[in-house]
């Protein structure tokens, strides 16, 4: 019977099956307490299979939704909840209308070197902030890309994953993961424990695939296609222009020689001339709430957002009605605070910074503190001491501030104080994500959420930079939502080249 119709857990309504693959199906599911769409994925038990392959079966799918939620990262599937349905675990991630990679390749086979170096520089970094978590994906391959509809990329399907310091669910000598896909050391080995070189290695042949829609490794059989991944050499790219270098550097036989993630993102952003922001740890990113000064200052918080919203109103009309600024929060960045001593002038020394990149300018934001600004950006001025640039289209906005007295952990700054505050004053505010991180050595912290302005949605990303003195530098940055891929560079343009002095 179909389950079409159906309610999981009291609460999802499956309303349209939108894939299906070796361990489950997943649904499009309205989730009737926020009114929300959610994916849910239910497990699939094959019929005849021994008690312990079942538990094995049901380990796996607690583990992908472990897996995915310790990677808080734009380009990785976000997981709301596991519920049990029938005595099956089911997983609710978030739902992204897209296509995945594999099938786009089906229907429209190779695709331009400059799309797959987007498509490829957004799995390598997601890659990276899985690695970095201690988290090995072990299935990467174009059927577990997503693009969605609004160009966003998302690694999903962390069903075979395993994680540093948890026991393997497969046997001696067991392989998983798809052979195609498999990296020659763990071919030669037999090995199910792979490392991050092996993820590595997944993302070359699936880029090789994407741009010359053909696989590397194409032979009649799985013994056969297992022999040439692991002793024979690959035909070279042919249509891979400036992606050739990396694409071999991925193919390198001997993981030890093979290119990293890091290596990986900075030629690929040189390939899409998009920066990388240099955040130490993985890009985990929250929705985070409006610039407070500091935590007994709300009144006057309150007071800058309203004039704020009457400056912008008087520039900005769309549809014949007054589009005012909504009064926002902090946006995407990485997780995993290291601490240290702020002030100490190695934390910027041995971090240089980029270039400033073309097209921006260096704006001064306060003592000891510049950024990069887009040219042709409107300075605002407003109480309380930020700087506010607007875009030419009066829609979206960049504040930067120095923020006194607020403490060396931003997250608990945020949770304390901001982030309720940004709940009531922001409609249809959603935290998307709220992190840890480091920059350049000292302790920060990401936070990116939505919220409902009057004609739109939006999307927010902050970055709190700790420094001496309970100091805190903030970058904000607010969007329409769905043109958040577009203005995300900014963000990080800005963040990445942020110059903060070392007494800062």
């Amino acid at each position: 019977m179909s389950d079409l119709g159906r309610v999981v857990a009291g609460r999802y309504l499956l309303v349209e099956r939108v894939g299906s693959g070796g361990m489950g199906t997943v649904w499009r599911a309205e989730d009737k307490l926020l009114g929300r769409d959610v994916a849910v994925k239910k497990l699939r038990i094959p019929p005849h299979l021994h008690d312990d392959e079942v538990q094995t079966l049901h380990e796996r799918t607690r583990r992908e939704a472990r897996s995915a939620a310790r990677i808080t990262h734009p380009h990785v599937i976000v997981v709301h909840d596991v519920v049990d349905d029938e005595g099956l675990p089911c997983i609710v991630m978030e739902y992204i209308p897209s296509r995945t990679l594999g099938d786009v390749l089906k229907e429209q086979g190779a695709l331009p070197a400059g799309e797959v170096a987007r498509i490829g520089r957004a799995m390598t970094s997601a890659l990276r902030a899985a690695h970095e978590v201690g988290v090995l994906h072990r299935d990467v391959k174009p059927a577990n890309v997503l693009l969605g509809n609004d160009g966003r990329v998302v690694l999903t399907d962390f069903g075979i994953a395993m994680e540093s310091g948890s026991s393997s669910l497969t046997k001696s000598g067991e392989l998983i993961g798809s052979i195609r896909y498999l990296a020659p050391e763990r071919l030669r080995s037999g090995s199910a424990s792979p490392g991050p070189a092996s993820d590595l290695w997944a993302l070359g042949v699936t880029m090789y695939q994407a741009v010359e829609g053909r696989y590397p490794f194409g032979r009649e059989t799985p013994i056969e296609t297992a022999y040439a991944i692991a002793s024979e050499p690959h035909e070279p790219p042919r249509n891979a222009g400036r992606l050739t270098s990396v694409i071999e550097g991925l193919l390198v036989k001997n993981p030890e020689q093979r290119l990293n993630a890091h290596q990986v993102e900075r030629r690929l952003s040189d390939v899409t001339g998009t920066p990388t922001t240099h955040l130490d740890s993985p890009t985990r990113l929250d929705r985070a709430g409006p610039l407070v000064p500091s935590p007994g200052r709300v009144h006057t918080r309150r007071r800058t957002v309203l004039w704020w919203v009457v400056a912008v109103a008087l520039v900005v009309c769309v549809a014949g009605s007054v589009l005012r600024w909504q009064r926002d929060a902090f946006g995407e960045r990485n997780s995993h605070v290291t601490r240290g001593d702020a002030s100490s002038p190695s934390a910027t020394t041995t971090h240089p910074v980029p270039q400033l990149p073309a097209g921006y300018h260096l704006e001064k934001a306060g003592r000891g503190f510049s950024v990069p600004v887009r040219n042709g950006w409107t300075s605002k001025s407003v109480p309380g001491g930020e700087a506010v640039y607007i875009d030419p289209s009066g829609l979206v906005g960049l504040r930067i501030n120095v923020v006194q007295f607020a403490g060396t952990d931003p997250l608990q700054h945020w949770r304390e104080t901001q982030e309720e505050q940004t709940r009531r004053d922001n409609p249809g505010y959603e935290r998307v994500r709220m992190d840890a991180t480091t920059f350049r050595g000292r302790p920060a912290g990401y936070w990116e959420f939505t919220f409902n302005g009057r004609a739109r949605k939006y999307r927010a990303a902050e970055v709190a930079i700790a420094g001496a003195d309970d100091t805190q530098y903030v970058v904000y940055l607010s969007a329409p939502d769905a043109q958040w891929h577009k203005y995300r560079p900014v963000f990080d343009a800005t963040v990445n080249g942020i110059r903060l002095s070392n007494k800062s």
